[in-house]
């Protein structure tokens, strides 16, 4: 879109980074399926080559499909620019790749999505990182945790799968105070329900397999860079700040300022792990987010609804969503999402780990799938799924105890949906 105007969050998910194709006029972004691009000549291929013009070279690096998808996300979410890849564990990843170095370490909150506790507590080791885990309500057990290592805080704007809501100015002052970035995980929320970036992040991932994409087709992964890190205050990301050899001794910083992390990691993360989206996958992305804010405000509808009801069962013994009047977080919701606390929270049964196992088996319209997000709704039982491969305090301490099923509210009619928990709880009971 052009310089001018300011357009709402409606507008801009449907046309932010796209425009008609010049060729043929196609209004819908093409599926530019096409592994590698012809450079107009010799000097031009140099000069792509080293990073003195932007253009497209080869999909492992950039896709004009995924360059639009790209711009859209970071348009949403209020960045300088954006990179796409695999998954949202591959985003993860792609997002500590230039801050840290053998011996560093990030300092994560203990909510997290299992799989993710895992790729930092077990995984990152090989690459000579670690990770500390803390409660991320605890600021000054947050400060404390930081230390000479720590390249990073990481957290999530709405915790996978308990609902938790981070406190995230009061933990981006932790992470500013010592001279680090805060990266938050931004996929329970979306950019419509919440933006870390107004908030204090310093970047944003995402999976947008979840409810960027909505439909359950492919998976994929974001991040998305605020722009306004100082890479070169100190000299604790040389990724960022020092001469890059396989560049002649750019220094990143120095030459792209704002889009420094950006243009890192497209030139060297994408270049040398591979972690890339394929174009059809980010096609299929751009067609979920044209309707974001309209399934946004319909899941958040119905998750209410839900919650409210769930709350008075007689087999459940306690719901975590945000957004009920009796939880913790239901006041922190509208300072960090005002539009609503997302679509996705746990209940706790009463018949405990066998009762969770009889209701996901007794659904009709819950699809019992280890996704969340969908139009559809889903169910899942993390203690004996997500989050096995977790200690029993671990699973506990990220809201995804024994007793616990993690429920993604979809868009169905409201009523189907109470009548098919109904009849599961009660067999479940049983």
């Amino acid at each position: 879109m052009t310089d001018g105007p300011t357009y709402g969050f409606d507008t801009l998910q449907i046309h932010a980074g796209a425009r008609p194709d010049p060729a043929t006029g196609a209004r819908q972004t093409p599926i530019h399926q096409s592994t590698a691009f012809v450079f107009r000549d010799s000097d031009h291929a140099a000069a792509l080559f080293n990073l003195q013009e932007v253009g497209f070279i080869y999909s492992r690096l950039t896709n004009p499909t995924i360059a639009v998808l790209q711009e859209r996300i970071a348009t949403l979410e209020n960045g300088v620019g954006a990179v796409c890849c695999s998954s949202g564990h591959a985003a993860q990843i792609m997002a500590l790749f230039p801050l840290m170095q053998p011996g560093c370490n990030v300092v994560a909150s203990n909510r997290l999505y299992g799989g993710t506790i895992t790729q930092f507590s077990q995984t990152i080791k090989r690459f000579g990182w670690s990770a500390k885990f803390v409660d991320i309500d605890d600021t000054e057990a947050l400060a404390e945790a930081i230390d000479e290592n720590t390249r990073a805080v990481f957290c999530e704007s709405i915790a996978n799968p308990g609902g938790h809501i981070a406190d995230l100015p009061a933990i981006a002052a932790v992470a500013d105070d010592a001279g680090i970035p805060l990266i938050v995980d931004n996929t329970t929320a979306t950019p419509y329900l919440c933006n870390p970036i107004s908030l204090g992040a310093t970047l944003v991932v995402h999976s947008t397999t979840k409810y960027l994409t909505g439909n359950g087709t492919v998976t994929g992964g974001c991040v998305v860079d605020s722009g306004k890190f100082d890479w070169s205050a100190n000299d604790k990301f040389p990724s960022m700040s020092a001469p890059e050899p396989a560049y002649h001794g750019l220094k990143f910083h120095e030459t792209f300022g704002p889009l420094a992390f950006t243009f890192h990691s497209i030139a060297i993360g994408l270049r040398d792990l591979g972690m890339t989206m394929n174009p059809q996958a980010a096609h299929y992305t751009l067609m979920g987010i044209e309707t974001l804010s309209l399934r946004m405000q319909r899941h958040v509808e119905n998750a209410t609804d839900l919650a409210e009801w769930l709350e008075g069962h007689d087999a459940v013994d306690y719901v975590t969503y945000a957004g009920l009047k009796s939880s913790p977080y239901y006041a922190r919701m509208a300072k960090i999402c005002p539009k609503g606390a997302s679509a996705l929270f746990t209940i706790s049964l009463k018949g405990g780990y066998d009762a969770c196992v009889k209701l996901v088996d007794s659904l009709e319209i819950f699809s019992h799938v280890a996704n969340l997000g969908d139009a559809r709704s889903l169910i899942i039982h993390p203690a004996s799924t997500t989050h096995r491969q977790l200690t029993v305090e671990q699973q506990t301490a990220a809201g995804a105890g024994p007793s616990i099923v993690r429920l993604s509210i979809g868009i169905e009619d409201i009523q189907d949906l109470k009548g098919d928990l109904d009849r599961a709880l009660n067999a479940a009971g049983k």
